[in-house]
């Protein structure tokens, strides 16, 4: 995983990004999908259907595995990961996430919520307060306070084109960077 992508699974901003894809590829409400820890990793989707059915996909956790899969999409070819024994005795844990603590998923919740542009101020806030915190520019709860202020800050609409979406995204990350500047701490040397 790159430097982003760990940040973001730290904060579960990651999982607020699936939420919302989760909305836009299924047509789904942010009510009607949940988030769910599961320490194992091994259990990486499920769908629970009307009749109170569920089907899983189930792996071993290496992203080779979805990557070949969208790159030979329909086909399922042989995979680089191991497989699962499924002779071996396994027990698989989930729980809700603490929505105080992972505060970026709630916001991530809402902005799908509200519509509009949220979204888009809300990935170009979460780059810019991620950038700042690699840089050592903020710390770590940094990150959730740059993107909830953002998120107050630039109001909602709905764009009519890309440009407007360009747009935007660059008043979101011109605000973000604002609120990263006066969120700023001093550059210590260890």
């Amino acid at each position: 995983m790159g430097k982003r992508i760990t940040i973001d699974s730290a904060t579960m901003m990651n999982k607020g990004f699936e939420v919302i894809e989760a909305c836009w590829l299924f047509g789904l409400a942010p009510s009607e999908i949940d988030v769910a820890i599961h320490p194992q990793s091994s259990v990486h989707a499920m769908v629970e259907y009307t009749d109170g059915s569920v089907v899983a996909q189930i792996s071993a956790t290496d992203m080779r595995m979805p990557i070949q899969y969208a790159l030979t999409y329909p086909a399922r070819e042989p995979g680089p990961v191991p497989r699962l024994d499924w002779n071996v005795e396994r027990h698989w844990d989930f729980f809700p996430p603490d929505l105080e603590k992972f505060r970026l998923l709630k916001l991530s919740y809402q902005a799908q919520e509200t519509g509009g542009s949220a979204t888009c101020t809300l990935n170009a806030a979460d780059e810019v307060a991620v950038s700042a915190f690699l840089e050592g520019r903020i710390l770590f709860p940094g990150i959730t306070e740059v993107v909830e202020e953002t998120l107050a800050k630039v109001p909602s609409r709905h764009p009519r084109s890309i440009t407007e979406v360009l747009e935007i995204d660059e008043e979101s990350r011109s605000v973000a960077r604002g609120v990263a500047a006066r969120a700023s701490r001093p550059l210590v040397k260890v």
